[in-house]
């Protein structure tokens, strides 16, 4: 290879200088042609002929105009499959990436909001001017199947280098972009949007918006007849093209007679949003010329985002509405019901049926408030009894009382045994399987002795809070299951035990009206896909507000989307919901002191005190047992109780214990006394390498601090497998310790099994990464698990100013080295020693050499991680690490 090019070389030298200009003009030519073909043949076979967004040719006034011929699209490479799915064919990760103004900015919010709604994930940046755009592939996989610009003129106005990698990235793995945008008073009237065959013209008011019924765009948005009326705001942005990959979505008029005039006289109707169809430079894209203010928006960015991820991040076509009327018979004379109301809620039932199958209304009672009205209102009550198999019937509590008052679970039951006595002397049905608490209290935080009250009384399967996880934002609002009850999340509509008059709705009648229409209840159902509402006795008498904001509700979403609703029994409907979202079984507990709702329908006789201040959380051999002997040394700090299955350990955020609840949890420490300096920790060794005990840990103790053990992670795994063969584990006795450790793929599970325990928990860097997810760096304390083992009092002071400790205890004087032993021990009065079991401090063999040489490999990336973590977090590097870590260079 090298003898050809230096005779190259040689030739081009012997070539005379007039030769040489010419062969290179040559090819200069040849290369020009060769693009000419590929730019202006190749381009023009890819893009059929047709009409643009608009100009005179454009769009009018007749929607069947506005045509749009699927087959341009370019195809979404590898976004196939469900909603929020990764199918197995996707090069990108399920990921938005939000490019938002500022950290507050008001649209950034709005978008962000949907995205949680949809439970779809993303990931928010500032958007870049000349800054480094965030890293978008992972080796040959894409991070992110969509990217969004708050503001489009700044992904318009990147830096060459940065909107060159970033096109480059969505044409290769597919990915469509969706921006905004907001004109200002700074904004040109008319302009070419830069690099593109499109024309803005802003600062506009606009009216009469309606829907391209032709766009591919569309799924859950319905085309129907104009949107009469002005849009709100005079800052629109309308846009213009003659190039076909561009493709109206919305359209509306100017609200003024004056035409723009470089779009011609005989264009009625303009594009507010307009889809890229990616024939101009391979990425689909589209662009709103304002905001999400406008409710249609909402609407249509829902849809722009399952059609730009080929509905990888898409909902559901199918909504299940349930409607809660609560405290039925419960309100004051003057607010219940009577009988023309009662025939009302029947005849309006029959009508929602049309549009909703199975309609039912959800009718919850207190027994003891029958017949508690005028005369009227009392016929009233029994004409609802005469229809009592019209309706679904649900008990709350016999006297409306809070469940959370009582502690005993007898006269919990005592209470619900009267209500049901009082429904099987009415016929109500008592086998529906639902309750609901007053006020949802003892629902979350959770107060056990109700659940266990509804199981034995009523049989209960199903019941829904607002509360869980808090009241808001309600878009966070979820499920869970705990003691074989399903929790659904419970939708609030703008409908209080005070709205009883259209005329005095807080704000004006039309306040009511725009939560309806395209407001906060009509994004309630679009966003998800099972709405439990609750609404109240009073809502169905006088005015009837809640008869009219149904109606009024399924009409708008008919009118306007494709959905399709239904309704289901609440048993039922929670089998559906947890099919839909099977990760929101388990519960995530939370710290009821946080929530100043949660607190007020939490038992007075909890507190919060109760919970540990301070986790030890492994890995295990590492020396956690030892660090716990010497923290109860300490006078101000107080262990758990001993647990019967795991000794000293309670294991509660990572296995099966979890699902006991807090109040199971707060019965294995003290009532806190009287003074300030009650300090409780647990050491619980499986904690640090779990997966979900860092989550579970600071949604309960966000404030908790965390203390880590490490020692070199090859010494950690020979100690675990000695500590299983010291316990008769069958694997372990069987095999090496390098067979072990060196067992591929094909081995037998239980080998791989004991392999994962020994070598895993030593991954140090990315277990302390999931657990700096959830806590601060300040809060998580790295000790070095050998001068625990050489120099505890040294660690001891270490770990009291990690405490903010002030009573500090000397720990060189209650301390001592016991010879026999081998390791520091509790120095007692007389000069004697208490020191762990015998299960510890244990001497074995040496590790074999093989078996060292092939961790130190293993490990070698791992501990450099975790040096450059600690490194971060600005803690010093343990001795071992720093020796391992001269080996590596």
């Amino acid at each position: 290879m090298l003898g050809c090019v230096t005779r190259l070389r040689r030739l081009v030298r012997l070539l005379p200088l007039q030769t040489f200009l010419l062969i290179l003009f040559l090819f200069c030519t040849v290369s020009v042609f060769i693009s000419a073909y590929f730019l202006y043949g190749v381009k023009r076979e890819l893009e059929p002929s047709g009409g643009g967004v608009s100009g005179a040719e454009g769009a009018s006034a007749d929607s069947d105009d506005l045509r749009v011929i699927p087959s341009r699209l370019l195809p979404l490479h590898g976004v196939s499959g469900g909603p929020g799915m990764d199918p197995g064919g996707a090069r990108t990760d399920p990921v938005v990436l939000v490019f938002v103004e500022s950290q507050y900015s008001q649209l950034g919010q709005e978008i962000v909001a949907i995205l949680e709604s949809g439970r779809f994930r993303y990931r928010t940046e500032i958007s870049p001017g000349k800054g480094d755009m965030p890293t978008l592939t992972d080796k040959e996989r894409g991070r992110f199947t969509l990217v969004i610009y708050e503001n489009i003129l700044k992904y318009v106005n990147l830096d060459a280098w940065n909107r060159e990698l970033l096109d480059k990235y969505c044409v290769e793995y597919g990915v469509g972009i969706i921006g905004f945008f907001k004109a200002n008073e700074n904004s040109l009237l008319s302009a070419q949007l830069k690099g593109f065959p499109l024309f803005l013209h802003s600062n506009l008011g606009l009216k009469d918006c309606m829907v391209n019924p032709k766009s591919p765009l569309l799924f859950i948005t319905k085309s129907g007849q104009p949107l009469p009326g002005p849009l709100p705001g005079d800052d629109w942005t309308v846009f213009q093209s003659n190039h076909s990959t561009y493709e109206p979505v919305l359209l509306a008029k100017t609200q003024s007679a004056e035409s723009i005039s470089t779009m011609g006289q005989n264009v009625a109707l303009l594009p507010s949003v307009v889809q890229d169809l990616g024939l101009h430079d391979g990425i689909q894209r589209v662009l709103f010329g304002n905001n999400l203010g406008f409710w249609l928006h909402k609407l249509v960015f829902v849809d722009a985002v399952a059609f730009l991820t080929g509905k990888r991040l898409s909902l559901s076509l199918e909504r299940y509405l349930l409607v809660d009327i609560d405290d039925i018979f419960v309100g004051k004379e003057g607010t219940r019901m009577k009988v023309p109301d009662v025939k009302a809620l029947l005849e309006t039932q029959k009508e929602l049926r049309t549009h909703v199958p199975n309609f039912t209304f959800n009718l919850g009672f207190s027994g003891k408030f029958f017949h508690a009205g005028s005369d009227e209102e009392d016929l009233g009550d029994d004409l609802l009894l005469s229809y009592v198999k019209e309706f679904w019937w649900f008990p709350h509590m016999w006297s409306h009382m809070q469940p959370h008052l009582f502690h005993n679970q007898s006269v919990l039951a005592e209470q619900m045994l009267l209500n049901k006595k009082f429904a099987m002397e009415h016929g109500i049905p008592t086998n529906m399987g639902y309750a609901v608490a007053p006020h949802h209290s003892g629902v979350y935080p959770v107060h056990i002795q109700l659940y266990d009250a509804w199981k034995k009384v009523w049989g209960i399967k199903v019941t829904s809070t607002e509360e869980y996880p808090h009241l808001k934002p309600a878009r966070f609002r979820r499920g869970f299951i705990h003691s074989g009850i399903s929790v659904l999340p419970r939708q609030t509509c703008g409908l209080f035990t005070h709205t009883i008059f259209y005329k005095d709705y807080p704000g004006s009648p039309n306040e009511l009206d725009k939560l309806i229409n395209g407001g906060e209840l009509f994004l309630t159902v679009l966003l998800n896909p099972i709405s439990i509402f609750m609404t109240h006795l009073s809502n169905y008498g006088n005015d009837r507000l809640g008869l009219y904001t149904f109606k009024s509700l399924v009409m708008f979403l008919q009118t306007w989307t494709n959905l399709k609703m239904q309704t289901l029994p609440p048993v039922q409907l929670a089998q559906k919901y947890f099919s839909l979202f099977p990760s929101e079984r388990d519960p995530l507990w939370q710290d009821p002191c946080e929530d100043k709702r949660h607190k007020d329908i939490w038992s007075k006789e909890k507190t919060c005190d109760r919970f540990p201040k301070l986790l030890v959380i492994g890995p295990q051999k590492t020396g956690t047992t030892a660090l716990y002997l010497f923290l109860g040394m300490h006078p101000d700090l107080t262990s758990n109780y001993p647990s019967k299955e795991t000794f000293e350990e309670i294991q509660f955020f990572n296995g099966h214990n979890y699902h006991r609840g807090i109040d199971w949890y707060m019965e294995y420490f003290p009532l806190p006394s009287n003074t300030s300096s009650d300090y409780y920790f647990e050491k619980s060794a499986n904690y640090f390498d779990s997966e979900v005990a860092a989550q579970r840990a600071a949604a309960l103790l966000p404030k908790a601090k965390i203390i880590t053990i490490l020692i070199n992670p090859a010494d950690r795994a020979y100690s675990w497998y000695q500590h299983q063969r010291a316990h008769d584990d069958p694997v372990a006795l069987k095999y090496s310790f390098h067979d072990v450790i060196t067992a591929d793929h094909n081995s037998p599970v239980k080998l791989r099994v004991l392999q994962n325990r020994c070598l895993v928990p030593g991954w140090y860097a990315i277990h302390l990464e999931r657990w700096l997810n959830y806590y601060h760096s300040s809060q998580l304390l790295v000790l070095d698990g050998q001068m625990l083992k050489t120099e505890p009092a040294s660690i001891m002071d270490k770990i009291q100013k990690f405490l903010s400790l002030t009573n500090v205890i000397n720990y060189h004087k209650i301390l001592a080295f016991d010879p026999k032993k081998g390791f520091w021990c509790q120095l007692l009065e007389g000069g004697k020693t208490k020191c762990l079991g015998k299960s510890k401090g244990r001497k074995y063999p040496d590790m074999d050499p093989q078996s060292q040489v092939f961790l130190r490999e293993y490990y070698r990336d791992h501990n450099i991680e975790l040096s450059k973590l600690l490194y971060r977090m600005g803690q010093a590097l343990p001795s071992w690490l720093r020796e391992e870590l001269v080996h590596t260079r």
